[in-house]
């Protein structure tokens, strides 16, 4: 098996758990997901199976888009649901005031991640700190946001949100700053990806489906499909073989970054052609 799922991750479980579920499900051997999610959340995870987990430095389009919901005049040590909140302890923006501020966050921004966050932190978890009490020191990150679009008002101190935006954006860190530009305070209740570069709710399959489901093979996305920018060439038998003994292959293309190499029709590799010379750059034959 091997290749991309597209799952949707429900609300109330980790990221690392619905790849556990699915390894042990389905005794994978490698796999990994693309994009942590909070356990709050829910939406899009893809999860590499085999040797595509070799492919996620490939992912040039890794901007993601999220609907979510910010509470504003709540607060909370992990800026969500999930930690110690505390309703009615800030003003309640206008609909006008939302509009007019969100312009300020769009394009390229500076944000601190939260400190209820997995970034490391001298070789450990953000958030494991934060839960011993510890106040680390993050530091500020550059992000893009691409679209701020207030969707709705859910109810009085409650709006809703559709954020596109660059890979390594927190969504809770854009509530809190909004709320502080506002001076006020807001949480995250609701939060859900429904889409990270080509993968979208309509290639998605719910978790539960497929963990119940004998014939995983259909949900599988081959890896060449997930890169339509990538050519891809055919060789011979004999120049395979001389592939993945290390050696240079010459080919009909003069030079060219990034090529799908298949031999009698099953993927080699990704490999780089310089001077009508082929080698291998990332090996992906199944095991």
């Amino acid at each position: 098996m091997q290749g991309f799922i597209n799952v949707f991750k429900p609300t109330g479980m980790t990221s690392a758990k619905v790849v556990s579920k699915i390894k042990h499900t389905f005794n994978i051997k490698k796999i990994g997901h693309m994009g942590t999610l909070d356990p709050l959340a829910c939406g899009i995870l893809p999860i590499a199976i085999g040797k595509a987990t070799r492919m996620f430095d490939y992912f040039l389009d890794k901007t993601k888009t999220y609907i979510t919901t910010f509470k504003f005049g709540a607060n909370s040590n992990t800026l969500d649901l999930d930690g110690e909140v505390e309703y009615n302890v800030g003003l309640v923006p206008t609909k006008q005031q939302i509009i007019d501020i969100l312009p300020e966050f769009v394009g390229n921004i500076s944000q601190i991640p939260p400190q209820f966050s997995a970034k490391n932190i001298n070789g450990q978890k953000a958030y494991k700190l934060a839960r011993n009490g510890e106040q680390v020191d993050l530091k500020p990150k550059d992000i893009t946001i691409n679209k701020f679009k207030l969707l709705e008002v859910v109810d009085d101190d409650s709006y809703k949100f559709e954020i596109t935006c660059s890979s390594g954006t927190y969504i809770r860190s854009l509530a809190r700053d909004i709320a502080e530009k506002l001076n006020t305070t807001a949480i995250v209740t609701y939060l859900e990806r429904t889409q990270s570069g080509i993968f979208n709710k309509d290639n998605c399959v719910d978790l539960n489906s497929l963990l119940c489901d004998e014939n995983v093979d259909k949900y599988i996305i081959k890896i060449q499909d997930v890169f339509p920018q990538f050519n891809s060439i055919s060789i011979s038998d004999e120049n395979c073989t001389r592939l993945k003994n290390g050696l240079k292959v010459f080919v009909d293309i003069k030079n060219e970054t990034n090529v799908f190499v298949f031999n009698n029709k099953e993927l080699i590799c990704v490999g780089d052609i310089v001077n009508n010379l082929l080698t291998i750059k990332t090996f992906l034959l199944k095991d």
